[in-house]
């Protein structure tokens, strides 16, 4: 499926997002209040040679988006050159299914760039590799030492998950975002810039 100019134009502005959120809006604002960027990024986006829309696919019960969408709110304030546009995965397949995380899971947020035809320019998802390492690693250790995880197969669902360990998991994930906080926002705008200064340079998309 091709991505319009209408189809776009569906999706909620970033502040209409936000005042539709149910949950976790709280924590999404404080996120983007106690970013910190560094002026050479800010000059990245800000000299960007057109303004570039932003497809979003997320749900406000996803703790990537709720860490992640933030950094993209801030840098489209402040540049004034992305144009954003939020879909709600569970209400959208038919964008949700062009941006499956390695061809098979729904991943979000993703972040979806086109030029100012609509040409895609590429798009990013869920969190950056260098966090998904660190996180593979943390749950790693966490399923071998705590007991809570004992006979409990990693990968196992939170709703089918005992009360004792899901708590637990939810404390783990916590304190990880904490303590991973300015590396994860680092390298999701460094990705981003990667990702822009390759496609615009001409580089295969």
């Amino acid at each position: 499926m091709i991505i319009t100019r209408e189809r776009f134009n569906q999706g909620m502005t970033y502040d209409d997002y936000k005042a539709q959120m149910s949950r976790n809006r709280d924590r999404l604002e404080e996120n983007e209040r106690t970013l910190e960027l560094a002026p050479e990024d800010v000059r990245f986006f800000a000299e960007l040679a057109e303004p570039l829309h932003v497809l979003v696919i997320t749900e406000d019960w996803c703790g990537d988006a709720i860490a992640n969408l933030p950094i993209l709110g801030r840098l489209a304030a402040v540049s004034g050159r992305l144009d954003i546009r939020i879909f709600l995965r569970d209400q959208n397949p038919d964008l949700m299914d062009q941006y499956l995380n390695q061809g098979v899971h729904r991943s979000i947020p993703v972040f979806a760039f086109f030029d100012t035809h609509f040409q895609p320019i590429g798009h990013w998802i869920e969190r950056p590799a260098l966090i998904s390492e660190m996180q593979g690693k943390m749950l790693a250790d966490l399923y071998r030492t705590d007991p809570a995880f004992a006979g409990i197969a990693p990968g196992t669902s939170l709703a089918v998950m005992p009360e004792a360990a899901r708590g637990r998991l939810m404390q783990a994930f916590a304190a990880f975002r904490a303590e991973t906080r300015s590396i994860a926002d680092r390298e999701v705008i460094r990705e981003l810039r990667e990702l822009l200064a390759r496609s615009l340079a001409g580089e295969e998309r």
